[in-house]
């Protein structure tokens, strides 16, 4: 069918349902149309230059559980206040972590090297020790088998087959005294152990281009040092919900406010909760809609999606169920851009698979609004990075966009979308410079008006997604356990 025919057939079912439910006349098409004029560049400007200025305020940052934080919590919490949301803040316990070294040196030549989150630190100094390099296979390092004798060693690892956590425990269990793990792509190699249970060695992450030349240096001496300050603290989610609309089929969006300890963040993940904080006040706390809105405002993504994943395992089954989707949008203004939208089908054949059953209807949605609009976009993995993760893992439908971080753009990409091929789509990634000074708006224009409709038209059916079609009677939601906390 065609685009016009499947539009036509969504808005005669949508009438139908609308007029069903007793909700005040408005024509079903309205509702992502007046969200695409009504979110504009202006009002999630404002937002983001709030969320500057909070960071200059406190120390550059506003990573979870520090008062910048806090504060950027606050200002949103307090708009979806004001706006007629029911706002809960959901406080967690978690394992703060900052880096405090980071450094591989190879026969006395400096390789750029970046910790891995919960990684066990080195001694002051580092630890120097021979360079085993591990054969590359489809799973190389998984397997405690891959290492042979590399007792007392540095091990050197390709990326890929399994998680960063699984390739340094395996490596631990064949002797190892650290471990390398270098990029199967173009772009440094920001990873996570998960866990802080899981880390057993010191691990870090280099390029794919230092990972190949390193490969043919097996025996060198290498000195590798990081060490990282680890705390325990808490923090918190903000959680808006509309009045109205059923509560058995809510449609969720979520974006992570916390930024990493060396910057503002205002790309990383600025630019996603500014636009979901705009697209929520444009809405407003009692729409006509037949399904109720929930936005999520996730802490402590940066330490592994932390704050999401709590969320999501504090619901029971049924309340889970409740969730008729997910939408996640997480750096949607990179300056050297991309346009992705997450692979719900696999089509692209990215690598990690198909999202659950929903999740390429709601890629459909996304690359037919991007598409109608004059803008070419290609697949992205869903690969663990990003708040979506546990909400895949217990089977809800999920999408989102995303303009790219550390990977780097090729040259058929720049004829495509501009800008400048060889480069990182975000050259500033988790550092001091993703300031207000790096965004591409015109990315982010385009980017919300596709959040604005998106979240528009599943507000009023999902029927595309789970083939509800019939609201009922809304019941009551049911309360989360959680506990309010002040900024500070």
């Amino acid at each position: 069918m065609s685009s016009w025919g499947r539009r036509s057939c969504l808005a005669l079912s949508l009438t139908t349902l609308l007029a069903a439910t007793a909700i005040p006349a408005v024509a079903a098409e309205s509702l992502p149309d007046q969200l695409v004029k009504q979110v504009g560049s202006a009002g999630i400007n404002r937002h983001l230059i709030a969320l500057q200025r909070i960071a200059d305020t406190n120390g550059h940052t506003r990573a979870a559980s520090t008062p910048g934080h806090a504060a950027s919590a606050e200002y949103i919490a307090g708009k979806l206040e004001a706006a007629g949301y029911d706002v809960t803040r959901q406080e967690f316990p978690f394992v703060y972590t900052q880096t405090l070294a980071q450094k591989l040196t190879v026969n006395g030549t400096d390789v750029p090297i970046i910790v891995m989150t919960y990684s066990p630190s080195t001694p002051e100094g580092g630890i120097t020790a021979p360079l085993a390099v591990i054969p590359v296979d489809d799973t190389p390092g998984c397997e405690k088998s891959d290492f042979g004798d590399v007792t007392g060693k540095i091990v050197l690892v390709r990326r890929g087959g399994c998680t960063f956590a699984q390739k340094q425990q395996s490596a631990a269990d064949a002797g190892a005294v650290g471990a390398v793990i270098y990029n199967n792509a173009d772009g440094d190699l920001n990873g996570t152990l998960g866990d802080p249970s899981a880390a057993r060695i010191p691990t870090g992450g280099i390029t794919k281009a230092a990972g190949a030349d390193l490969a043919t240096r097996a025996g060198a001496q290498v000195t590798l040092e990081l060490r990282q300050l680890r705390e325990s603290r808490t923090s918190y989610n903000v959680v808006a919900e509309t009045k109205t609309g059923r509560k058995d089929n809510v449609v969720m969006a979520g974006a992570h406010v916390d930024s990493v300890p060396a910057g503002p963040g205002i790309n990383d993940d600025g630019s996603g909760s500014a636009t979901l904080l705009e697209i929520a006040l444009r809405l407003g706390g009692s729409p006509k809609v037949a399904n109720a809105v929930r936005f999520g405002f996730w802490s402590a993504e940066e330490l592994g999606l932390i704050g999401s994943t709590y969320y999501v395992d504090s619901l029971s089954f049924d309340q889970q169920l409740d969730i008729a989707l997910y939408l996640n949008f997480d750096m949607i203004a990179s300056p050297n851009a991309g346009y992705f939208v997450y692979d719900g089908d696999d089509s692209d054949h990215t690598g990690a698979g198909p999202g659950p059953y929903g999740s390429t209807q709601i890629e459909q949605t996304f690359t037919g609004y991007l598409n109608g609009h004059g803008v070419a976009t290609e697949g992205t993995d869903f690969d663990g990075r990003s708040d979506y993760g546990e909400f895949i893992a217990v089977g809800i439908p999920s999408g989102g966009l995303f303009t790219g971080a550390e990977g780097i753009k090729t040259a058929d990409q720049a004829t495509k979308w501009g800008g400048k091929a060889g480069t990182a789509y975000d050259p500033c990634y988790h550092q001091l410079c993703d300031n207000l000074g790096n965004l591409d708006y015109v990315a982010l224009d385009r980017n919300a008006d596709a959040a604005a409709y998106a979240i528009g038209t599943y507000a009023l059916s999902t029927q595309s997604i789970n083939g509800v079609t019939s609201t009922g009677p809304a019941k009551k939601p049911a309360r989360l356990h959680t506990q309010a906390v002040k900024a500070g």
